[in-house]
């Protein structure tokens, strides 16, 4: 009986210190939290959107250009869709290609910033062709490679990889450069350590801090270059619902239903936000400096 109650007593300390943990965590990365949640909350809603929106494709000619309601809380657009359905909808394609960019760009650049900053024989090719790929606007990069191939989300996503591959590669390089003099990396290799084990287990962990905070990011990057070729109609087709083309397609519309550019615009600008928000975050706790700091 006194073990028993001894374990309850020490059941709400042991709550009482986890929630005094968190809340330490939740006042000391503002930033942080607030952005994750945000991000969250829009994940969310992209994952369960059949459940919470209706058919973003279904027209209601009769209906077009209502003002938000209790019926249809974003309002309707120019053909009667309901605009808060598409908006939802529109957050999974944005936020499938701003992961899958960051994904893919990181993982490219982490390999060839590790071929770069460890092999010297292959850093001047490498580096002098992501130099000339940097030297070309990404926007306009993925512009030309759109128009070579039929717009789909996956053309979208690897014409914005390529752009972000270099800046990637560079940083990534910058680190195994300084890593690679390290007295550990040294000692590492003048003791005959397999050149695979030295970059896995004293090089590679030394670039996921920055690489992390690089992927947010590019994330956010990735989704306005998104958007900015949906508007531009050289993104995804524009029977996909995305908050580029909503915006495109209602912007002559401004004046009339002003709710059919700005609730897209707004969930852009709140996603993007909050993925900044995180990657600001993420590099103050990642950052040794500002972390002593703080």
């Amino acid at each position: 009986m006194v073990d028993a109650a001894a374990a309850q007593g020490t059941l709400p300390s042991s709550r009482a210190r986890r929630g005094a943990r968190a809340w330490r965590f939740v006042r000391r990365n503002p930033t942080l939290v607030f952005g994750l949640v945000i991000l969250g909350v829009m994940l969310l809603a992209a994952l369960i959107a059949p459940w919470i929106a209706g058919d973003p494709y279904s027209m209601k000619p009769v209906q077009r250009f209502k003002s938000p309601s209790a019926e249809f809380w974003f309002g309707t657009d120019n053909l009667g869709r309901d605009v808060y359905a598409r908006t939802i909808y529109g957050a999974r394609v944005s936020l499938a290609v701003g992961l899958s960019v960051a994904v893919l760009a990181v993982s490219a650049g982490l390999v060839i910033g590790l071929l770069a900053g460890f092999f010297r024989s292959v850093e001047l090719v490498v580096m002098r062709l992501m130099d000339g790929l940097m030297a070309i606007p990404a926007i306009l990069l993925a512009i030309a490679l759109i128009s070579l191939f039929k717009g789909s989300v996956a053309v979208v996503i690897v014409a914005i990889v390529i752009p972000e591959v270099p800046r990637v590669a560079r940083l990534v390089r910058s680190v195994v450069l300084t890593t690679r003099e390290q007295p550990y990396v040294e000692a590492a290799i003048a003791s005959g350590t397999r050149l695979r084990r030295i970059l896995w287990r004293h090089v590679l962990p030394s670039t996921f801090p920055p690489l992390i905070v690089q992927a947010t990011y590019i994330c956010a990057s990735a989704i306005l270059i998104e958007a900015g070729l949906s508007f531009l109609g050289a993104g995804t087709p524009p029977e996909i619902p995305t908050w580029g083309n909503m915006i495109a397609s209602s912007r002559v519309y401004l004046a009339r239903a002003p709710w059919t550019v700005f609730c897209p615009g707004i969930a852009l600008a709140l996603v993007v936000l909050a993925v900044n928000l995180v990657g600001d975050g993420l590099r103050d706790r990642l950052d040794p400096r500002i972390a002593r700091r703080m």
